[in-house]
């Protein structure tokens, strides 16, 4: 079986694969001083609680915006699998041209969900992921990576909101009925909410006049289940995208 790992800024998500299917996934922070020990115990741990066999996985392919955390990684990969993981980066066969002016600067997650909805959807397509960052990126009808757009994202946009201001309080993001709100919590809600609504749809119209074509878009990441419902462009959501990328590519170079 197959380990995926996916380490964002805020989270690093893993997941089991036994062939192309996912049998288990699991989320946990992105902590850059935790050890190899501490990584080690905590993802066999949640092994052990899904009735999952830690000694059947006999690959594991890594793919990381957080260089920091790499090394620690990479040694919990050896110590508590006996394995060395394939990381994704300058290399490694991903299938994709990537016509960014230099491919090393793009993050490893925005090629990973390239990959992921080329494969599944073809081209052109559009992929939105909602994470620490908001990452627009476009893949034409041949599989070439073109490029893209990066905003900050919902959570760090709202946490600069209440740092900066005096008296506005914490919110959940979430969707309000209308966005003439009477009170604090719900005007702030409508605001964050309908805001990256109207980027999202805003983004995707301008990407797609730069394509020439109405391009299927697919959304990714924690908050895309809530966002999604009310844009006009996304088509779907695939909140385990990376993931389905990460076992493609690792496929590509066995």
């Amino acid at each position: 079986m197959l380990l995926v790992i996916d380490v964002g800024n805020t989270n690093i998500v893993l997941g089991i694969f036994d062939g192309k299917t996912l049998v288990d996934h699991w989320r946990i922070s992105t902590d850059r001083l935790r050890t190899t020990d501490e990584y080690g115990v905590l993802i066999r741990n949640l092994f052990l609680m899904n009735h999952a066999d830690a000694d059947c996985i006999d690959a594991i392919i890594i793919s990381s915006v957080v260089p920091p955390v790499m090394p620690t990684l990479e040694r919990m990969c050896q110590r508590y699998f006996n394995l060395s993981p394939l990381v994704i980066g300058p290399g490694v066969k991903t299938g994709m041209d990537i016509k960014y002016d230099n491919p090393r600067e793009v993050g490893a997650d925005r090629i990973v969900n390239a990959v992921a909805a080329y494969e599944l959807y073809g081209g052109p397509v559009i992929i939105i992921d909602f994470g620490t960052a908001t990452t627009f990126c476009a893949v034409d009808k041949k599989g070439n990576y073109l490029g893209g757009s990066i905003c900050p994202g919902i959570g760090i946009s709202t946490d600069a909101l209440v740092q900066r201001t005096a008296k506005l309080p914490r919110i959940e993001v979430c969707r309000t009925d209308k966005v003439i709100c009477r009170n604090t919590v719900e005007s702030m809600q409508a605001g964050v909410y309908y805001g990256f609504v109207g980027q999202v749809d805003g983004i995707v119209s301008r990407m797609r006049k730069e394509l020439g074509c109405k391009a299927r878009v697919v959304a990714t990441g924690g908050l895309a289940v809530i966002i999604a419902p009310e844009t006009s462009s996304i088509d779907l959501v695939e909140p385990m995208l990376t993931l389905e990328g990460l076992r493609i590519i690792y496929e590509r170079n066995r």
